[in-house]
């Protein structure tokens, strides 16, 4: 250990904190396009409309059979190609690695945070949706007023869980040399040679902060149990 300079994560802190707000604005961003997006997914998935449950169930099984890098890669090579095809222009159109992380994330996020917010809609019992229709309540509003509401107190733990991946996840921008926190720590680590230091104190840190959610997550499922018993 006398070899160790830990002293280089105290010198390299602002970049590493630039690294660390990159990732949690791309964990939010997708979280939040995810639950949106997400929650019209599974609205279409429930649909009684066959085209649009065809559609969204292939969208869903499609995200969910792939791995995420692919995604990345698929989003970041092929994208400018087909930009290029279709505006038919000379030289391939310019998708950086920030553009791809946040639209390949949320299109992946998309299809996970459906299935959550399926389930959770399909939780909510027959009786609530038959009290809204006989008050007259349409299909948005019986979505917006009863279903939904009650739907995400119940699944706000497994929403939350999905984030922490997500939040794990976002180290995969390193391989598009995104400035993620981890991409941050290798920049350090391979400019000063000092790669156990760094990566060590990057796994202290995801450790601590997705440690500290899936605590948080337990007291959740802990409350939400106790509400309906």
């Amino acid at each position: 250990m006398g070899d160790f300079d830990f002293d280089v994560i105290g010198r390299s802190l602002p970049y590493l904190w630039k690294g660390m707000q990159y990732t949690l604005t791309l964990t939010l961003t997708a979280m939040t396009g995810g639950i949106i997006f997400g929650s019209l997914l599974a609205m279409a998935r429930l649909s009684s409309i066959k085209p649009l449950v065809l559609v969204a169930t292939v969208y869903v099984n499609l995200m969910r059979s792939i791995p995420l890098v692919l995604v990345i890669f698929w989003f970041y090579f092929l994208v400018p190609l087909l930009g290029q095809w279709l505006t038919t222009s000379e030289t391939p159109i310019t998708v950086g690695p920030d553009q791809t992380a946040l639209i390949s994330f949320t299109l992946f996020e998309i299809a996970y945070y459906c299935e959550i917010i399926r389930a959770g809609i399909q939780s909510i019992p027959t009786g609530q949706v038959s009290a809204a229709k006989a008050i007259g309540f349409t299909y948005s509003q019986q979505m917006l007023y009863v279903i939904l509401p009650q739907a995400f107190r119940n699944m706000l733990p497994v929403l939350l869980t999905q984030t922490i991946v997500l939040f794990q996840d976002t180290s995969l921008v390193y391989v598009i040399s995104g400035t993620d926190f981890l991409g941050a720590a290798s920049k350090i680590a391979q400019r000063d040679s000092r790669l156990i230091e760094m990566y060590s104190f990057v796994a202290v840190i995801y450790f601590l902060i997705s440690f500290s959610l899936s605590q948080v997550v337990k007291r959740m499922q802990s409350k939400t149990t106790l509400a309906r018993s």
